[in-house]
């Protein structure tokens, strides 16, 4: 690993903002001693996630591979049912299903969004509903879909919801990366049966740590909330008649959403700026192309600025740039290896069109905070130029 050149601050790929008002509500779930996980800063909360993603109910959780974990339970998903997502993802949209001791069934991306290609994903459902052979006779077909938005970007919800509607498939947005996307001008995270957002520390809004599970279904809410409290019936003492988990969010961490919420879409401006200083800087390199919305029918938050090389044409590449960034004390990142990659889920079903494969190969994701300074852009801008074109200005 190489050793920074410099003693300049770090600049990370995307840190905590905190909006001031945070402190606020903390001291307040202090003063009144509502220290768990239950509380007015829970309650307002997940109100104002409702009000700002458009949705009915809303539970908030501990984190968004719980609200996954918990969105497939309450599918009713078994070991030896299939789930199929995308291999084009961060590990935590995956992990849950083999928690159930499902079978992942991976998607290939297409090239336009970087999310689950639609096309692909009817073949994978007529492919495992058309099943024959030993063993397979009376298979069921996949038992849910889940659909990832991903650095920000929403899926073909269109084509996505078509299909799974087609089959009979309940669909789970992932929207970890997505809080206040737009496809069509509703949020994503509204068009599945459910959702999961995350408020992980380098989330476009924190809560320190935390996710939520959104739905404009009741029922699924209440169920949510039941299991995320160790389902517990009903009854003046402690009885259970369902598996639970402690799942639930804290009313202190609580506090620091509802201070994040308040400067949300500050926050989602601040992101697409950053993105759009990337473009301008790089408007004339030769072999860069960028994640990029395809039509006014999308409106990513740009959470991470996300770029692909092309080798030839850009006289440099992926790991090149990260190096000569990292040399600098500049954080950046590969673009997610694909799951079909990943050896926890090597020998997975998966149906492929090369285009994940290439994207992590060539692509790099970029510091994209929104407190970054002038001083953080020249630096960065600095790197960037030395490794694309050291003698001429861009």
């Amino acid at each position: 690993m190489n050793t920074p050149t410099n003693i300049n601050k770090r600049i990370f790929l995307s840190t905590p903002h905190m909006s001031g008002k945070e402190m606020h509500y903390v001291e307040e779930a202090f003063k009144k001693n509502y220290i768990a996980p239950l509380g007015h800063n829970v309650d307002s909360f997940e109100e104002s996630l409702a009000n700002f993603c458009k949705i009915s109910h809303v539970a908030a959780l501990s984190s968004g591979t719980a609200a996954i974990h918990l969105a497939l339970t309450i599918l009713a998903v078994k070991p030896g049912d299939e789930v199929i997502a995308p291999t084009f993802t961060f590990s935590a949209t995956i992990n849950p299903i083999t928690y159930l001791g499902a079978t992942p069934v991976l998607v290939d991306s297409e090239p336009e969004t970087w999310n689950m290609d639609p096309d692909l994903l009817e073949k994978t459902i007529i492919k495992l509903r058309n099943r024959s052979g030993p063993g397979k006779k009376g298979v069921a077909g996949p038992k849910a879909i889940i659909v990832v938005h991903l650095y920000g970007m929403p899926a073909n919800m269109d084509a996505i919801m078509h299909i799974a509607n087609k089959y009979g498939i309940p669909v789970i947005e992932d929207g970890a990366e997505s809080l206040g996307s737009r496809y069509m001008g509703k949020p994503v995270g509204t068009y599945g049966k459910m959702a999961i957002l995350s408020f992980n520390g380098n989330k476009i809004i924190t809560t320190s740590g935390g996710g939520a599970l959104i739905s404009d279904d009741k029922e699924v809410i209440d169920k949510a909330r039941f299991l995320a409290a160790q389902a517990r019936d009903p009854a003046p003492h402690y009885q259970h008649s369902e598996i639970g988990y402690n799942y639930r969010m804290s009313n202190i961490l609580a506090g620091i959403g509802r201070g994040q919420m308040e400067i949300i879409e500050e926050r989602i401006k601040q992101r697409r700026k950053i993105n759009q200083w990337y473009r301008d800087i790089l408007k004339n390199v030769p072999g860069i192309t960028f994640q990029t919305e395809p039509s006014d029918n999308y409106f990513s938050n740009y959470w991470l600025t996300c770029i692909i090389i092309d080798r030839e044409k850009s006289g440099t590449d992926r790991e090149k740039l990260r190096i000569a960034l990292e040399a600098e004390n500049i954080e950046s990142r590969p673009l997610w290896k694909p799951m079909h990659l990943q050896p926890v889920f090597k020998g997975s079903q998966a149906n492929l069109n090369g285009t994940s494969e290439k994207l992590f190969n060539d692509g790099l994701c970029l510091p994209s905070s929104s407190n970054l300074t002038e001083s953080d852009l020249t630096r960065i801008s600095g790197v960037i130029k030395k490794q694309f074109n050291p003698e001429k200005e861009f």
